[in-house]
């Protein structure tokens, strides 16, 4: 399975009925599935099922869904006028300039743009929810093949950003012995510049102690855990974004232990390295499903 991003967008157009449709979808990150439409009057009853489709397909992201409507000269060059809507509307006014005597009239181009007024040609409700839905389905897979396609650039780019990890944790690594030894040596030095007479078995423990609170043998072996477990779950693929930025949370807390208990400006180097590639993994999970 894939690993997804939450960032496309899709438009597919018809203009082979008797008007002309389009529809477009964007999505972008989200912490959940939110799914907005903007429907033409003729299209409304289609919400339910344009959802379901949406949430068959996707598990997270804000998506706006938007079909655009224009109907066509008939046959004769007419327009189609709704009698009932247009009976329903003159109504509605009328009771408005009852109510409210200085109210302006509508003009006759404004009554046209009433929703649900000026019908499609000869086309049927039946005709059009058909055209609109199998245009949604085809803008659907053209957003779920792009949010794929992104995905596997976001997740070739925090591969990258593992291996650099990787190499940190490396040279912090091979490094650690010997800045343990020169760390020992350095107190030895200051004991007997101090002139103190100290027990040598008493003098060892108190290194050891100092010895084990500079080593960070554990904060790199769980940086390495970790790295394997981002690896594991972009393999996996699926939604995963919201285990990847749990385990970036991970990585940024070792990050930060490791440069506290720096003993060299070498140590601190790969810890600040660390939190710039956790950072640049982080901002580039945020937009994965």
């Amino acid at each position: 399975m894939n690993v997804n991003s939450m960032t496309a967008f899709a438009r597919e157009s018809d203009d082979a009925g008797p008007g002309s449709l389009a529809v477009e979808i964007r999505s972008v990150n989200h912490r959940y599935l939110d799914c907005q439409f903007k429907l033409p009057e003729g299209l409304r009853n289609l919400e339910p099922a344009l959802r379901e489709r949406l949430q068959n397909r996707l598990s997270r992201g804000k998506v706006e869904v938007q079909f655009r409507w224009q109907a066509q000269a008939g046959h004769d060059g007419a327009l189609v006028i709704n009698p009932d809507q247009l009976r329903a509307l003159a109504s509605a006014m009328a009771q408005v300039e009852d109510a409210i005597s200085q109210a302006r009239p509508p003009s006759s181009l404004e009554i046209l743009h009433w929703p649900g007024l000026v019908e499609g040609g000869s086309e049927d409700s039946e005709a059009l929810a058909a055209r609109a839905l199998s245009l949604f389905d085809s803008a659907l897979e053209t957003l779920v093949e792009t949010r794929n396609r992104e995905g596997t650039k976001l997740a070739n780019f925090i591969r990258e950003r593992l291996s650099g990890v990787t190499r940190e944790v490396n040279a912090a690594r091979e490094r650690m012995p010997e800045l343990l030894a020169q760390q020992h040596e350095r107190m030895k030095t200051r004991v007997t510049d101090l002139g103190v007479d100290a027990d040598p078995e008493r003098l060892e423990q108190e290194l050891a102690i100092v010895a084990q609170k500079a080593d960070v043998d554990e904060e790199l072996d769980r940086l390495v855990a970790h790295v394997e477990e981002v690896g594991r779950v972009l393999d996996k693929g699926g939604p995963c974004g919201r285990r990847l930025d749990f385990l970036m949370q991970e990585l940024n807390r070792e990050a930060n232990t490791l440069s506290s208990k720096s003993l060299a400006t070498s140590t601190t180097q790969n810890a600040v390295e660390l939190k710039v590639l956790i950072e640049q993994m982080r901002e580039q999970i945020q937009n994965l499903e």
